[in-house]
């Protein structure tokens, strides 16, 4: 049997193989390569140069990766920054074919590898329990070798994984497909969607039903990151309005929703922003850029006065909370939730800003629960820009906080 070179959506192995067969060319192969031997056989290019990168990380073919897999709150964590959740039941939805039959697992992985979700039935699940193959745990290549998670993410392409091609031995019974999904915001991959099983399951056609669940997942991204521009454009439509010179309004990625005498574009390249305050912004020149919910107002300005935000908290008669920020040009509206009322009345009460261990300690009673206060910290950050910063948590130096 002639080992095959691998195209962008080539499968393992071909309809018509012999899978057992060529499992047992794999393993020559494999075996040859591991002991420095003539290979009886070419493997596939996307799976020799996975095996040149993971030797090149030192993976112990015999025992692969010892990184331990995530807690419980770092998992969690993961999962609400990883920008997946979203279209979680999509990819279920699409690939609910292939696990029904209890012989495969549906696997989603974030940019870094890292098993975020999985499903199947108990029977497969656990068999790859005994594999580390569990939420949490890490498949890049440089821990876990080649696999379709990691080697995907290391190609950049879809892929499918059989048997020896697996550069842990342990992995040899296993076959898995994967296929990045990229953000179409920004072109970055977020992650992988993965089905795998045991090798004799392997089916070639699964790799042709995994992609297109991918891109399908991506066009829900696309979707998504519209509606968040509708959105972003009614806040602004009546701050444009007001506004005395050019201004546009547009998301954290620079992409416009709306503008106001400036000549039309689809994206704006923006300068490093973490704050308000004002920037050189290329094609535009000196702007004052503001917190917007959902991204930033960028006025062109000739003042030399750098425009100030006024966030005013207020605490309702039935416990609720509301956030009013005035950024000059116009006010908006955020209410938080109770946590984040909290954490805002917090910051307010220390303007020299807070550590994670002590905003643990304020909502929990503990210094401990910081990785959960890091990922209350992103979603209320997404909520109110560039208001808050980092390091410590505080609120930004052009911010004035008034308590009501």
């Amino acid at each position: 049997m002639v080992m095959k070179r691998t195209g962008t959506l080539e499968p393992a192995v071909n309809v018509g193989d012999d899978p057992r067969q060529y499992a047992q060319v794999l393993t020559a192969v494999y075996d040859a390569a591991m002991s420095g031997g003539r290979l009886p056989a070419r493997p596939r290019t996307v799976i020799s140069d996975s095996w040149h990168r993971v030797q090149g990380a030192g993976v112990d073919p015999d025992v692969g990766g010892r990184d331990p897999a995530l807690d419980v709150d770092a998992l969690v964590a993961r999962r609400q920054s990883s920008g997946l959740s979203a279209i979680l039941p999509d990819l279920t939805r699409g690939l609910d074919a292939v696990i029904d039959g209890g012989d495969n697992i549906l696997v989603v992985a974030d940019a870094h590898g890292r098993v975020l979700w999985r499903n199947g039935s108990s029977r497969v699940l656990m068999r790859a329990d005994r594999l580390g193959f569990v939420e949490g745990a890490d498949w890049a290549e440089n821990n876990a070798g080649t696999n379709a998670i990691g080697t995907a993410l290391a190609s950049g392409r879809p892929v499918q994984v059989f048997s020896a091609e697996h550069f842990v031995r342990s992995h040899h019974t296993w076959t898995c497909t994967g296929s990045p999904i990229r953000d179409p915001r920004t072109g970055e991959t977020l992650g992988v969607v993965d089905v795998s099983g045991p090798a004799a399951t392997i089916h070639p056609t699964t790799l042709a039903l995994v992609d297109p669940v991918a891109r399908l997942a991506e066009s829900q991204l696309r979707e998504q990151h519209h509606r968040s521009l509708d959105t972003l454009r009614a806040v602004a439509a009546p701050i444009l309005a007001r506004s005395p010179g050019p201004a546009l309004a547009v998301d954290p990625h620079g992409w416009v929703a709306a503008l106001d005498t400036v000549s039309p574009r689809a994206q704006l390249v923006l300068p490093q922003v973490d704050t308000p305050g004002r920037y050189w912004v290329n094609t535009l020149g000196e702007c004052d850029i503001e917190a917007l919910p959902g991204g930033w107002l960028v006025r062109v300005t000739e003042s030399a006065d750098v425009t100030r935000t006024t966030v005013a908290m207020t605490s309702l008669p039935n416990g609720a909370s509301t956030v009013t920020v005035d950024g000059g040009t116009g006010t908006w509206t955020h209410r938080p939730s109770p946590r984040h009322a909290q954490i805002l009345g917090y910051l307010a009460a220390h303007p020299e800003g807070a550590s994670a261990a002590q905003l643990s300690t304020h909502l929990f009673g503990v210094p401990d629960r910081t990785v959960t206060v890091r990922a209350e910290m992103s979603r209320l950050r997404k909520h109110l820009g560039g208001l808050i910063v980092a390091g410590p948590y505080r609120f930004a130096d052009t911010v004035d906080v008034r308590r009501r």
